[in-house]
C-alpha cells in the first residue's frame, strides 16, 4: 500500500467537519461550519451542489443506498434528510437536546440513526409520516461519538468508555468496556471486528462477537479532537488522522506503522473516509479535502 496525494479541494464552507464518500465512491459529501453540505466529484475536482438548511455547523452526513438522499446532523440539534438532485429538505427531525454528532442510514435507507452529545441514539422510520423517533437508546452515560449499523445490529461508541452492541433480532444489549473515552469507531469490511480510537491516543481492534481485544496501535496523536479512524476496503490497513498533520496507516494484523500521509504540519487531520471498492482515501484538514490513491490510481487520475 502506497498512497499518493492526487488533489486537494478548497471547500469554501468554513471548517470542514466531516468528509464522506457516497455508496459507490464516485462522489463525496463535506460538512461545513458555515451550515452547509456540499457534494463533490473529488476524482475530477468538481463542486456539484450546495445544501443549505441547517441553523449552525453540520457535524456529520451520509448518503443513501441509491445515492438519491443525504442524511445530516448538526449543532442546531436537527437531523435532516435531503433530496440530492434538487437540494430540497425532505424531513427535519428536532428531538435531540444537544449537538447531533453522528448519523447513519440502515442498509436499505428506510431507517435513520442519530447520535448526540445528549447521550441518546434516536431511530427514525423514514417511510412513516411520524416525526418522532420509533425507538430511543438511552443507555450511554456520556456523548455518542460513532454509530455503526449492520443488517441486524447497531453498535454505538461513547465518551463513557463503552461500546454497546444492540441486536435488533432479539433486543439484546452487549456492553464492552474499553478503558478510555472513545472518540471514533469503525467496522472492518467483513463485519467481524471493530476498531476504536480513544482520547489517550490509543487505537484498539476488538472481536465484535466476543469483545476480545485483538490488537493495539500507537504513534498518532489525538489531543482534544474527535479524530476519526477507518479501515481500508481489504481489511489490511487501519488508518487514523492525527494532530501532527498526518494520516497514520498501520498493518491491521502486525500493528506496525506502514506509512504516514503527510499534510500541512500545522493542520489537524480530523476526518477521513475510505473508498468502498477502490484504493482511494479522502481526508479533511481545516477548510480543505484531499484525495489520495495508491500509486497506479494516482497516475490514472492525474
Amino acid at each position: 500500500m502506497d498512497y499518493k496525494l492526487i488533489s486537494s479541494l478548497k471547500c469554501d464552507q468554513g471548517a470542514v467537519r466531516k468528509v464522506r464518500f457516497n455508496i459507490d465512491g464516485m462522489y463525496c459529501i463535506t460538512c461545513g461550519s458555515d451550515k452547509t453540505l456540499k457534494l463533490w466529484n473529488p476524482h475530477r475536482g468538481l463542486f456539484l451542489k450546495n445544501y443549505s438548511g441547517h441553523g449552525s455547523d453540520v457535524m456529520d452526513a451520509c448518503g443513501s443506498s441509491d445515492s438519491s438522499q443525504l442524511l445530516s446532523g448538526g449543532t442546531d440539534r436537527a437531523v435532516m434528510t435531503w433530496d440530492v438532485p434538487t437540494g430540497k429538505v425532505l424531513r427535519r427531525f428536532r428531538v435531540h437536546v444537544s449537538t447531533v454528532s453522528c448519523v447513519k442510514f440502515n442498509e436499505e435507507s428506510t431507517l435513520a440513526f442519530s447520535g448526540s452529545l445528549d447521550n441518546a441514539v434516536h431511530i427514525w422510520d423514514l417511510k412513516a409520516h411520524n416525526f418522532q423517533p420509533i425507538q430511543t437508546l438511552k443507555d450511554a452515560k456520556d456523548a455518542i461519538t460513532s454509530i455503526l449499523v449492520t443488517d441486524h445490529e447497531i453498535v454505538t461508541a461513547s465518551l463513557d468508555c463503552q461500546i454497546r452492541r444492540y441486536d435488533l433480532r432479539n433486543g439484546s444489549l452487549t456492553t464492552d468496556y474499553t478503558g478510555a473515552p472513545i472518540v471514533s469507531a469503525a467496522m472492518t469490511q467483513d463485519g467481524q471486528c471493530y476498531v476504536i480510537g480513544t482520547d489517550n491516543s490509543r487505537l484498539a481492534l476488538f472481536d465484535k462477537s466476543s469483545g476480545e481485544l485483538l490488537n493495539e496501535y500507537s504513534g498518532h496523536q489525538i489531543g482534544n479532537y474527535l479524530i476519526e479512524v477507518g479501515v481500508d476496503r481489504k481489511d489490511k490497513t487501519l488508518l487514523s488522522g492525527s494532530t501532527d498533520g498526518s494520516v497514520y496507516c498501520w498493518d491491521l494484523i502486525g500493528s506496525s506503522v506502514l506509512c504516514k500521509l503527510q499534510h500541512d504540519a500545522n493542520s489537524v487531520v480530523h476526518s477521513l473516509a475510505t473508498h468502498p471498492t477502490s484504493a482511494f482515501l479522502v481526508t479533511a484538514t481545516q477548510s480543505q479535502v484531499h484525495l489520495w490513491g495508491e500509486e497506479e490510481l494516482a497516475l490514472e487520475e492525474s
